[in-house]
């Protein structure tokens, strides 16, 4: 796939297959395989998804967003296009569109993200204010997620060097109301992320794609106070897996905001007391050495060249043998396949199937596991 801009009816297409509600990333992009473009993959849809209540928003609903943010100045981003974020490009699977408002230039400078509990100490939020302080002054920039504590004060204070802040809802939605001073500056001053509609409110469900993209964003995540069950662990999970650096602040073992920290520490983080720490631990975190995904080859999984109007029955049969090797604990995709042994490009076809009709459930890493 070539990077290049779309047209406005692209863009439309684009934002309307990606809006539908069992269309996530892995569908979008096997749906993009399938057909050759958004436009033919959406007038296919019908003959794949077997509930009524399931259909892509109507061309006005789309065209209201495209107006709406115009009209405030914010930019939808489709990942073909040469102003998307060269590291979100590189994770798999690659987040087909984000909303943006402000200046996008912050994410073409080295990231890193610091992140931590909302119900941070004094001392916490101290510390992540200083580290942000000075790793802007170096020149990097910060992303963190807009929340209360350890983010607010990261970002709070790095607004003068570059702060990205990455919203679960719409870029529009101020979340917490305590933030919706810095929520103002940093549109102005810095650069609001999401993945959202305008105006959307983000639920429990939306915040792992809003951490997952606080980390594709960063060369690096550096943890600061995280309680054992933190869902700040799940950033440094993303990281791991999209072979970013996962840094970690230790704390005292007598107070329980730390004890994901030191978890973290004796899981292999890299133990970060001081700014020159963390920018030793990225020095060799090249932006370039993270080759985007989605301009590689297609995999030997993604069935692109499948007919599958030709192929129904062995579909549906395949459907069976898959949600036979699934469990309700996620795994990846690849092991789910090789589990079955189906064919890749028949396996390949059942999946995208029965994600757009929810018979299985798909992570944003793109990991499946049985529907409840």
């Amino acid at each position: 796939m070539q990077s290049r801009g779309l047209s406005f009816a692209e863009r439309r297409d684009w934002l309307r297959l990606y809006r539908t509600y069992t269309v996530g990333p892995v569908a979008f992009w096997g749906l993009i395989q399938r057909f050759g473009d958004a436009g033919t993959a959406l007038s296919q849809l019908p003959s794949l998804i077997r509930k009524k209540d399931v259909r892509p928003p109507s061309v006005e609903q789309v065209e209201a967003e495209m107006e709406a943010s115009e009209q405030l100045d914010v930019r939808i981003l489709c990942a073909v296009e040469p102003d998307y974020p060269d590291l979100l490009r590189a994770l798999d699977p690659v987040p087909p569109l984000i909303s943006v408002w402000g200046d996008i230039n912050l994410y073409s400078r080295p990231c890193v993200a610091i992140v931590g509990s909302r119900n941070a100490s004094a001392i916490g939020q101290k510390f992540a204010a200083q580290m942000a302080s000075e790793l802007g002054a170096a020149g990097m920039t910060i992303v963190s997620g807009l929340a209360r504590g350890v983010d607010a004060a990261a970002h709070a204070a790095s607004l003068k060097t570059g702060t990205i802040g990455v919203l679960g809802g719409g870029v529009d939605h101020i979340y917490p109301k305590q933030n919706s001073e810095l929520h103002l500056t940093m549109r102005e001053q810095g650069l609001l992320v999401s993945e959202s509609p305008l105006g959307y409110r983000a639920t429990a469900r939306d915040f792992p794609r809003r951490n997952r993209l606080i980390s594709g964003l960063s060369l690096g995540v550096v943890v600061i106070e995280a309680a054992e069950q933190s869902g700040t662990l799940i950033t440094a999970r993303y990281a791991l897996e999209q072979n970013r650096e996962v840094m970690a602040a230790p704390g005292s073992p007598l107070d329980p905001r730390t004890k994901g920290c030191n978890r973290l520490i004796r899981q292999g983080a890299a133990l970060i007391e001081s700014a020159q720490d963390i920018l030793d631990c990225l020095e060799n975190a090249r932006p370039d050495a993270l080759q985007p995904t989605l301009f590689e080859p297609a995999s030997s999984y993604d069935g692109a060249h499948l007919d599958a109007s030709l192929m129904a029955n062995e579909i549906e049969r395949a459907k069976i043998a898959l949600l036979n090797a699934a469990s309700y604990t996620p795994t990846h995709r690849d092991d789910l396949i090789r589990a079955s042994g189906i064919p890749v490009g028949i396996a390949a076809a059942a999946l995208l199937e029965m994600e757009l009709n929810a018979d299985i459930l798909v992570e944003m890493d793109g990991r499946m596991s049985r529907a409840s």
